[in-house]
């Protein structure tokens, strides 16, 4: 059976990916009816992180009309919701309907369970690394800005350390003009 049938029947519901009875009975090519009748004749296989039956306020969330399904008991019959099977209780499904349709049809599914939960895990992934990279970016930025402004405050320091060092060189060409204007000096020391 192709994946994306089966990621398409995949709904979240209380936090936990299930699919419903509806489905399943579906891609196992029996009734509803069916399926559940096996499910209840081997509930020990079933706690409640495996299935669990959906309120009407999940059912009419889903757009699944509420529908009474009739198992033949002593009373003459009970009428029950939808049942949500988890990726577990999908699985323990094959223990329970033992044909061969069932056998390749679990193991479409829990490959359609696996690449679901691998996409959830890389797109966690990529969150995390996005937010990871925000973080380095603002501070990145913040260091540009600090940065930036100790250039300022150097630069203003720099200038004034520059104008000291013209006026300098000013001065001691000046004073040097002056020296090269005085006459030459008599050398000092015996005469030949």
């Amino acid at each position: 059976m192709d994946l994306e049938v089966i990621k398409s029947k995949i709904y979240e519901i209380r936090g936990q990916r299930v699919m419903l009875d509806r489905d399943l009975a579906q891609m196992y090519g029996v009734e509803t009816k069916v399926l559940n009748q096996a499910v209840r004749r081997n509930l020990e296989r079933f706690p409640e992180d495996f299935m669990f039956m959906l309120t009407q306020t999940e059912c009419k969330s889903l757009e699944i009309s509420v529908r009474s399904q009739f198992v033949t008991s002593k009373s003459g019959g009970n009428r029950y919701s939808s049942l949500a099977f988890t990726e577990q209780g999908v699985a323990m499904l094959s223990s329970v309907l033992r044909s061969k349709t069932a056998i390749e049809i679990n193991i479409s599914i829990m490959r359609a369970f696996v690449t679901i939960r691998n996409f959830a895990f890389s797109i966690s992934a990529v969150t995390s690394e996005l937010t990871e990279f925000k973080e380095r970016m603002l501070q990145i930025e913040q260091c540009c800005k600090d940065n930036g402004d100790a250039v300022s405050d150097l630069s203003e320091d720099m200038q004034q350390e520059l104008d000291d060092i013209y006026l300098a060189l000013s001065q001691l060409a000046a004073k040097q003009k002056d020296n090269d204007g005085l006459k030459e000096r008599q050398k000092i020391g015996f005469k030949k």
